[in-house]
C-alpha cells in the first residue's frame, strides 16, 4: 500500500509471507536463538500455523490466536506434556485472543466472539457465540488485538484501513466496551495500528505500540511506545509521527504539539506488537514492572531490523528509560528464521513467545536450567 513508483529500490520491498505450513519442532532455530546470561529458552509448543496472540486460562491453558488461517488454538498441559488442540476453526483472522473468568474472547476482522466455560470444554468446545458485529471489514490494519483492563472492560482497537489516510470517525482509534459488547466508547484516537497494549502494574494506565508508517524513508518514522492518560487523547496520525515529525502529506497546518507524544521510539518499521508488563518474580529484579516487547521485525526496510524480543524499562515519569534485548537471533543474513507476535507472562514468572513464522511458542526461563536425572 502506497509504495512510490519507478523506484527500483522500493520494488524490492514488500511484507514477508510465512512458510506454508508450521515448521516441525526439529526445525525450529532454537538452537540460534540468544537470550541475556541466566536466562534459558526453550520450545514451549508446535504446530500451530501462524501463531499470534497469547492470552492465559486459568487451569494454565494457553490460548494462540492466528491471523493467516482459520484458527484458534489451546496449548494444554496433560499428564506432565503439553498437547496443541484446534479450539474453533472457520473463523476470519482471529488474531485477538483474551481470558477472564473461563470465558475465552477472540477478536476477528470485523467482529468479537466468546466461548464460555472453554477449560471445561476443551475435547468438545462449543462455537463461538458473537458479542460485538460492528467492527470495520477494511483487510489494510483489519486484525486485531484484545485484552481486559482492570475496569473489568474488553479492549479492542481498529487500524487506519490504509498505509497512511485520513480515516474516518471509526477507523485509527482504540475503543472498550462491557463483556456483552454493550456499552462501547472510543478512547483514544490517531492511532495508526496497535496490535499490543498493556496496563501499567502500578499506574493502570494503558500502554500500546503503534506501527508508524510505510514509504516515508528507511529511518523514519520509528514504531511509538504510547501512553494513555485520559479518555479521549490523540496520538497523532495520521498527522504527526513519532511524536516531532509533521507529516509530509496531511501535517500541513499542524503542530505535533497537538497532539499526546509517545513515551518512547521504537525503531524504524520494527513492526512492534505484543507487549505485556513484567510482574513476576522469576527474572532479576531489573524485569520488575518494565514492559516486554515483540517486535516482528521490518519489511518496509533494506537491512532489516526488530525480528526481537526487548526490554523497555521506564522512568519514574513512566517514560521509556531504556530498550534493551531480551530475546534474539531471528534475523540470519538479513533473513527471517523467525518473527516474533506476541508475549505473555506465566504465573511462575516465565515468558512464552509466539513466532507466526515458524508456527510456535517459545519459553524464556531465568536461572539453572533443569538436566534429566540431576537436581
Amino acid at each position: 500500500m502506497g509504495r512510490p513508483a519507478g523506484n527500483d529500490a522500493a520494488a524490492k520491498l514488500a511484507p514477508i509471507a510465512p512458510p506454508p505450513i508450521p515448521a516441525a519442532p526439529d526445525k525450529l532455530p532454537t538452537a540460534k536463538l540468544k537470550v541475556p546470561a541466566g536466562f534459558n529458552i526453550e520450545v514451549y509448543a508446535a504446530g500451530m500455523a501462524n501463531a499470534r496472540s497469547l492470552a492465559l486460562g486459568d487451569k494454565g491453558t494457553v490460548f494462540v490466536g492466528s491471523r493467516l488461517v482459520d484458527k484458534v488454538y489451546a496449548i494444554v498441559n496433560k499428564d506432565g506434556k503439553r498437547e496443541v488442540k484446534v479450539l474453533a476453526s472457520g473463523l476470519y483472522r482471529p488474531n485477538g485472543v483474551a481470558f477472564k473468568d473461563g470465558t475465552l474472547y477472540i477478536a476477528e476482522l470485523s467482529k468479537i466472539s466468546k466461548i464460555e466455560k472453554v477449560e471445561d470444554n476443551l475435547d468438545s468446545p462449543p462455537k463461538p457465540t458473537v458479542i460485538f458485529d460492528k467492527l470495520p471489514k477494511d483487510e489494510a490494519h483489519g486484525w486485531k488485538f484484545i485484552a481486559i483492563g482492570p475496569d473489568n472492560k474488553l479492549y479492542a482497537p481498529v487500524g487506519q484501513p490504509g498505509n497512511n489516510v485520513l480515516n474516518d470517525d471509526e477507523h485509527g482509534l482504540i475503543r472498550r466496551m462491557n463483556f456483552d459488547g454493550s456499552g462501547a466508547e472510543v478512547i483514544a484516537r490517531g492511532v495508526r495500528h496497535t496490535v499490543g497494549f498493556d496496563w501499567h502494574p502500578e499506574t493502570k494506565h494503558l500502554y500500546f505500540t503503534d506501527n508508524g508508517r510505510d514509504w516515508m524513508s528507511e529511518d523514519v518514522p520509528e514504531d511509538e511506545l504510547n501512553r494513555i492518560t485520559k479518555v479521549g487523547e490523540h496520538f497523532g496520525a495520521p498527522f504527526c509521527l513519532q511524536g516531532n515529525i509533521v507529516d509530509p502529506e496531511f501535517g500541513w497546518g499542524k503542530s505535533c504539539s497537538d497532539y499526546t507524544a509517545p513515551v518512547g521510539l521504537l525503531g524504524p518499521h520494527s513492526a512492534a506488537l505484543g507487549m505485556r508488563f513484567y510482574t513476576g518474580t522469576m527474572f532479576p529484579k531489573a524485569y520488575k514492572n518494565a514492559a516486554i516487547i515483540a517486535r516482528h521485525g521490518s519489511w518496509n526496510r533494506s537491512r532489516k531490523v526488530g525480528g526481537d524480543v526487548v526490554v523497555a524499562k521506564l522512568n519514574k515519569d513512566g517514560t521509556m528509560k531504556s530498550l534493551e534485548p531480551l530475546l534474539t537471533g531471528f534475523i540470519e543474513d538479513n533473513k527471517y528464521i523467525g518473527r516474533p507476535v506476541d508475549v505473555l507472562q506465566m504465573k511462575d514468572g516465565s515468558l512464552l513467545v509466539s513466532d507466526d513464522y515458524n508456527g510456535a511458542v517459545y519459553r524464556i526461563t531465568y536461572g539453572k536450567q533443569k538436566v534429566a536425572g540431576k537436581s
